[in-house]
């Protein structure tokens, strides 16, 4: 195992995060998030109703870092407006929609019997 090599790949994936958070929409995800988060302590969620929270935190922003990935490797690829490039763009963003959309409703069902 090469560790100079790994340890320089775990910077280049933190930079990657760093340059996500540049993104106004991953900055909405990242204070949503805290918001959950923040929540959840107060209410005092269970050990599973946590695993359910982190997961759909993590699919919403790992979708996000995608999502900004694929626009600019198609803006690279295609600096002037092509429709299959706004297809490539439009969908990638649909798939943060629903798991943005999932991440809700999964956080209603925890969040509202307790509340109640």
């Amino acid at each position: 195992m090469d560790f100079p090599k790994l340890i320089k790949s775990f910077g280049y994936a933190f930079y990657g995060i760093f340059t996500a958070l540049k993104e106004q929409n991953m900055r909405i995800h990242i204070i949503s998030a805290m918001i959950v988060v923040f929540a959840g302590f107060l209410t005092g969620l269970s050990t599973t109703e946590w695993l359910f929270i982190i997961v759909a935190i993590s699919l919403v922003i790992g979708a996000e870092m995608v999502n900004t990935a694929i626009e600019s490797v198609v803006n690279l690829a295609s600096p002037t407006f092509h429709p299959f490039a706004k297809q490539a763009k439009d969908v990638a963003a649909g798939a943060v929609l629903v798991f943005a959309i999932s991440s809700v409703i999964i956080g209603l069902l925890i969040f509202i019997p307790k509340w109640l």
